[in-house]
């Protein structure tokens, strides 16, 4: 691979993290005005659905999906918006940078999954992991003395990095799903997606409008920056550098959306709120590239040989 290359795909795997941690920045001004979660992503995954659409048409791809193709993309829809309602609805009640922080424990989650459903081998670097996990978790729900962090708002933020959890899962081991090609199988996915907000506004989730020109600003750019440039970037990056390496880089999402609750939304971090947040990006890191992490904690148990037990017979 060319030098220039590789930088390309350093740069496109920042900006596609990046651009995923502008989630709140844009929602929460729309929430301010009045909108609902369950209406921004409605008008979210809509307005997405053209610039997706030009994308498929300018690459000639077509939009033809196979019979066999159809019922898990409904399902993986379903999944997705899950998880971005999940996290949506989670900023009305915690802190956004915090809410984008819990959300990254998906990567280990992820990894438990494919152990105890798909019998893949258990990796030390997964314990360190659990345990960096956990810990950061207790920092981050420890809001301090007389202050309380909301246990729903947390709650939310775990249903979304399960259900996207499960969505990775099972986009890694669907033969049927693989086959797709991206950018036609975002569109199929965000349209499915669209209908489970579209029936909770049919059972009784009011519909909230945009009214103001600024509204419709911040709608637009949920739709492209955080949904179609984050997920094209992401995929254009993984081509060039490869999964593990852009998988780290989301290590960035967290941090830009730690970074715009502060800066944008004026929202406050505690020193515990950003020890917490750390310890769990690094668990998320780890797990990632969980290779030369084994073969470091293998050397070590080396350097300290257990004892082997006396047997009867030889004393």
């Amino acid at each position: 691979m060319r030098p220039h290359q590789k930088l390309t795909g350093y740069i496109l795997a920042a900006l596609a993290a990046a651009a995923y941690g502008t989630n709140p920045a844009f929602a929460i001004p729309l929430y301010e005005q009045g909108l609902n979660p369950t209406s921004v992503l409605l008008f979210r995954y809509v307005l997405s659905l053209p610039m997706l659409a030009a994308m498929i048409a300018v690459r000639g791809m077509g939009f033809r999906l196979k019979r066999n193709e159809i019922g898990p993309v409904a399902i993986l829809g379903m999944l997705m918006s899950l998880s971005s309602l999940g996290l949506f609805a989670s900023y009305e009640y915690l802190n956004s940078g915090i809410a984008s922080t819990l959300l990254f424990i998906y990567p280990v989650l992820v990894a438990i999954m494919m152990i105890f459903i798909y019998h893949e081998k258990f990796k030390p670097s997964l314990a360190v992991c659990l345990a960096l996990m956990i810990a950061g978790l207790l920092m981050l729900m420890d809001a301090g003395p007389g202050a309380r962090i909301s246990t729903y708002g947390v709650l939310l933020v775990i249903l979304s990095s399960v259900t996207y959890a499960i969505y990775i899962v099972m986009v890694n081991v669907s033969p049927t799903i693989r086959g797709i090609p991206t950018t036609r199988l975002l569109f199929y996915l965000i349209a499915w997606g669209s209908l489970l907000f579209i029936g909770s506004i049919a059972v009784g989730t009011p519909l909230t409008l945009p009214k103001q020109p600024s509204n419709w600003i911040n709608l637009i750019c949920l739709a492209a920056l955080p949904t179609v440039l984050s997920l094209w970037c992401t995929t254009r990056a993984i081509q060039l550098i490869g999964s593990t390496p852009t998988a780290i880089f989301g290590a960035l999402e967290p941090v830009t959306a730690v970074l715009l609750s502060v800066l944008v939304l004026d929202q406050t971090i505690t020193g515990r709120d950003i020890l917490g947040a750390t310890l769990i990006v690094a668990a998320t890191t780890i797990v990632i590239s969980a290779r030369p992490v084994d073969a470091l904690l293998l050397h070590v148990r080396k350097l300290f040989p257990r004892r082997r037990k006396s047997h009867p017979d030889n004393v």
